[in-house]
């Protein structure tokens, strides 16, 4: 049951796909190959997938409407410039990628619903998509009955390993944990007042915060906790309340629209981020498209990606990606985890050297993607990604300026001991 509103984009983000749906693809970051030579389709499609001796269907299953489309327009985005690359290299075991989009609405059912139809209707091999978890909850009965393989992009609570699924952002411990660790070490912070949208991740997600917070960092604690329907737009009384407790951290993993309402209140309200310490897990540079960098700049961010990052692999990613939608699109974290699905999607593939699900999920651990442009990423044997963790800070100019990372890449751990 969705408490999202159905309004559809707002109208620069309307514009921003328009426009990139009209842009000449990027085409590679690969030297051109031949389709030919490519293996017979009875030997790589044992099992009925969408199939044939020149193509190969995939499905993307994102909300480009209602209150979640600010925050997942650059996943599909994302994942059409990895296919559009794919292809100019010559596909996957010789075939070209043809994608399928369906629009979750920001609706779980709609999420669901759109998940049977690509897999038993359009029988697609591989389906990039959803954004909430609680969108991502309501498909994976679908993939798990059906045998489909979901590439799911972005950071989450974690608690939860699937066959059928590659999670391709960040789990707990990657980030919430160590962010958490992060503020305390850094800034001496000791209150938090923990903020949320309502919904499983953010109710889940401060769970586990409040269980660090008060049994893990010593002589801490949480000094509030409150939760707002998906699209709510008055946070007038709780920022009220955050100036007479005045905690050191204000912990704020609200999605979607609400953001650009909060944070524009919270500026309006006189609280300033360069002065009171403010850490999100949820706030992407896709969404602070949508604040707008001066309503939240000074703010912490812990995520694996920032468009910023300095490496020859995220600059070409970035020149791509604008090549393709325009040189005022951002990119966030998630965007950047949704473009690696097709891409490790397609390594899988050549590595089990068959399009079969069950192959596929088998080939998945040991596999990685040494031209992520977060610089290097391995699928786990329990599906998620070994990655590293970083901080950084909202900058006016709408990007954030990393601060910290991890010098190794951070193994995931979906179900940290004492936590769930």
């Amino acid at each position: 049951m969705s408490d999202a509103n159905k309004t559809g984009l707002n109208s620069p983000l309307r514009r921003k796909l328009l426009m990139g749906m009209a842009a000449i693809p990027a085409l590679t970051m690969l030297p051109r190959t031949s389709f030919a030579q490519a293996p017979a389709t009875s030997a790589v499609n044992t099992t009925g997938l969408a199939v044939t001796d020149t193509e190969v269907t995939v499905g993307i299953l994102h909300s480009v409407t209602g209150t979640m489309a600010i925050s997942e327009t650059g996943s599909v985005q994302a994942e059409k410039l990895a296919i559009e690359q794919i292809n100019a290299a010559g596909g996957v075991l010789g075939r070209k990628i043809k994608y399928i989009q369906e629009d979750g609405a920001s609706d779980w059912p709609t999420f669901a619903e759109k998940a049977k139809k690509l897999l038993v209707n359009d029988k697609c091999a591989a389906v990039m998509g959803c954004w909430t978890s609680a969108s991502r909850k309501a498909v994976l009965p679908v993939f798990e009955q059906y045998n489909g393989m979901l590439y799911y992009p972005t950071f989450y609570e974690g608690l939860e390993q699937s066959k059928n699924v590659i999670y391709t952002g960040q789990e707990a411990t990657q980030q919430i944990i160590a962010g958490l660790d992060w503020v305390n070490k850094t800034k001496g912070a000791k209150s938090f007042y923990l903020l949320g949208s309502d919904y499983i991740w953010p109710r889940t997600s401060n769970k586990i915060a409040r269980k660090h917070i008060e049994n893990h960092l010593q002589g801490c604690k949480v000094v509030g906790e409150e939760y707002f329907p998906l699209g709510h737009t008055q946070f007038n009384s709780v920022i009220n309340k955050i100036k007479l407790t005045k905690p050191d951290v204000i912990y704020a993993i609200i999605v979607g629209g609400s953001n650009v309402a909060f944070y524009k209140q919270l500026k309006a309200a006189g609280i300033d981020l360069s002065k009171q310490t403010l850490l999100t897990i949820s706030v992407t540079e896709d969404e602070i498209d949508g604040i707008g960098g001066e309503n939240i700049a000074g703010a912490y961010a812990c995520m694996k990606y920032f468009q910023s990052l300095d490496n020859p692999n995220n600059k070409k990613f970035v020149e791509e990606f604008h090549k393709m939608w325009g040189p005022k699109t951002v990119i966030g974290d998630v965007t950047q985890a949704a473009y690696l699905g097709p891409w490790l999607w397609k390594l899988t593939v050549e590595k089990a050297g068959s399009f079969d699900i069950d192959k596929v999920a088998a080939a998945s651990p040991g596999v990685e993607f040494k031209g992520a442009p977060e610089g290097y990423v391995r699928i786990h044997e329990n599906h998620h990604l070994w990655s590293k963790t970083r901080v950084g800070r909202a900058k006016a100019d709408g990007q954030y300026e990393l601060i910290y990372e991890t010098a190794d890449l951070v193994e995931p751990d979906p179900f940290p001991k004492g936590y769930q």
